[in-house]
Parts: C-alpha cells; structure tokens; sequence
C-alpha cells in the first residue's frame, strides 16, 4: 500500500538538499516553490511514518497480549488510530491544486437586486475580511465602486497569505467562493417588509508569485487615464489619476481608481490583470484535462449560484455540498470554516474517486 509514497520521500530528500544550498535562495521566486513543494511533502513523510509506528506497535502489541492481558486492553485503541492514521495519509497522496499556495485576489460585484444586492457585496465583504483576520491573513483593498447607499457596486481586495503550506494557503480556501450568492431578506429600501431575493456574484484568482510569472507585452496593452469619480479624497476627482488597462489580446479590462496617485493605480491594475490571466490559463489548461474538471468543487462557470444566505430563517446552504446550518449571523461574521470545509472535503471524496477509477 502506498507504493508512491516512496517516489515522494526520495523528492523529499532531494528537496531537503535544495533549500541546504545558499544557491537556491538567491532565486526568490523558485526558493518560494522548493518551500511550497517541500512543506506539501513533509506532512506526507510525517503521516506516512506515523502510520509505519503505529502499524508496528500494533504488532507488538498483538504478541505481548499472548502473554499480559493489559497488552490486549490496547488493541483496539492502537487498531483504530492505525485506520485513522491511514486515511490521512491516503488523502495527502490526493494530487493537490498546485495553485494553493497562492494568495488571491477578490472581486466582489453586484448583480440582481440593485441597491440591496450591492449592499449585500458590502455585507460579503465584510463577511471574508473578518475570516481573512480569524486565519491571520492579511487583506488589502485594491479597487471600490461605492452605491449610493453605502455598499458596493463592484469592489476588489486582495488576501496574503504567505503560506508555505499549501494546504493553508488563501486559494486552497477561498477559491470555492466563486459564484452566484443568493441572498433572502427584507431589504432597508422595503417599506412593506416583505422578503426580496438578490443575487451577488464574486469572482476569485490566483495571484501570481512574481510579475515574470505572466507575460505580459507591453505592445498588448492599451493604457488610458481620466479623472476619477465617485467618492474619494480631496484630489480624486480634480486629476487624472484613473486608469484604464486594456489587454488587446484577451479583451479583458481592468479600471482603478483608488489610489490618488496614476503610478499606484496602474500597479494595482498590472496586478488584478496578471491575475486574471493566470486564471484564464489554468482554466484553458482545466479544460483540456477532464479528470481535473470533474473533481473540482470549485466551478468554472461564474454564473453558477451557489450559495444561500436566507437572513428570516438564520439560514446557510451550499447548494454544491448540501450543506447546511442556521448560523447565518455568525458565518457572515466571518465563521466561515465549516461551509468552507465542506466543499474542502467534497472535493477531496470526488479526487479520491477520480484516484479510485485510475487504479481499478
């Protein structure tokens, strides 16, 4: 059993004599991805001996009960932390999203609803900046389109990590937040008080590492400013300071205009756009290889509605998973660890199939 796991230590070894060399951390970008790799299988080498010693006192155990029958009282305590220790190690060896790492960038946008469903992005967004904090990540706010009521039309934030980890990294989390969230309440603008359904949609990318890490012409793009608008400091709407970032190729468009100053708005916006076209590869890649496509949890169709947030009832349901509970007022709190780790643990049953299917 765990045949691999042997292809793994020896990487773990080599890995090992990487990071010993002074040579590699002169290379920041790659002594990032030697320390990813190395902490993914270090907890593979620390399960899979765990489960090796607990396989042999169980051994030892099973002789010495012939003779002491307090030996025998531990039997099946040994026996079950053994199938424990087992399926640990069997759900490490599930091939791992090699983007989990990563921190990520999030864009939280209106959509059905008008005024409600844009103060409902403001009520998401603090929901994922408050679980952001209880993990002990960082976030930071790139791009706001206020409403007139004191939401969001379109808002932008990106959460840091610095995750060696993979399994702690911001992607391996939120990037099952992508989607349609539906919400069900009275709004503020109901005189009547009569229960409204809006829909919000998020979108979340993988940040890249480093700037190199997508190429981008500088021939491929179309760059203009103009003065910004809405609310903002004194300055805000007397320059241009706005900026506009085409990417002739893909047509995608990225507009900032936070920051009072243009130099700071473009780096913003380079940084959304390498995003953005980080995730359009990997969902190109996603595409072509229909086991990765089946096993995800996380959808890549964006107008997927996902999740229910109904405030009359304190409910929450994750329509991919099934779950469900009637702690709404904490999950919008930020509690949000146990909806998240439900599509955790559906997605690793569906890898796990996808595994079992390979090997039969």
């Amino acid at each position: 059993m765990f045949e691999s796991v042997k292809t793994l230590l020896v990487e773990h070894e080599d890995l090992q004599e990487q990071l010993a060399d002074p040579a590699l951390h002169a290379d920041a970008a790659r002594a990032k991805k030697v320390n990813r790799r190395y902490a993914e299988l270090n907890q593979i080498k620390t399960a899979y001996e765990n489960w090796l010693q607990l396989g042999e006192d169980l051994v030892a155990a099973k002789e010495l009960a012939k003779e002491d029958d307090d030996f025998a009282a531990e039997i099946p305590g040994l026996e079950e932390s053994l199938a424990t220790a087992q399926e640990k190690v069997r759900r490490l060896l599930i091939p791992r999203d090699p983007d989990d790492a990563r921190d990520v960038i999030l864009e939280i946008k209106g959509g059905e609803g008008g005024a409600e469903s844009a103060l409902f992005a403001a009520d998401l967004l603090r929901m994922y900046l408050h679980y952001a904090e209880s993990k002990g990540w960082k976030s930071e706010m790139l791009e706001s389109d206020e409403s007139d009521l004191g939401g969001y039309k379109n808002v932008q934030v990106a959460i840091k990590t610095n995750a060696s980890d993979p399994s702690q990294g911001a992607w391996a989390h939120l990037k099952y937040e992508g989607g349609v969230h539906r919400v069900q309440r009275v709004p503020v603008t109901e005189s009547q008080g009569r229960i409204h359904t809006s829909t919000t949609g998020v979108l979340v990318y993988p940040e890249a590492d480093e700037p190199e890490e997508v190429d981008i012409s500088q021939n491929d793009l179309k760059i203009d400013v103009y003065r910004s608008s809405g609310p903002g400091g004194q300055s805000v709407n007397t320059t241009d300071s706005a900026v506009r970032i085409t990417h002739i190729p893909t047509g995608i468009v990225v507009a900032m205009q936070n920051e009072k100053s243009q130099l700071q708005n473009r780096e913003a916006g380079m940084r959304v756009l390498r995003a953005r076209l980080l995730a359009r590869q990997q969902e190109e890649k996603a595409a072509e290889a229909s086991k990765y496509r089946k096993s995800q949890i996380r959808t890549m169709d964006r107008s997927e509605r996902i999740r229910t947030y109904n405030f009359p009832e304190n409910r929450i349901a994750d329509h991919r998973t099934g779950y469900k509970a009637y702690n709404l007022d904490h999950v919008m709190n930020g509690a949000l660890g146990p909806v998240i780790d439900s599509c955790i643990h559906a997605d690793e049953e569906a890898r796990l199939a996808e595994v079992g299917d390979t090997q039969a």
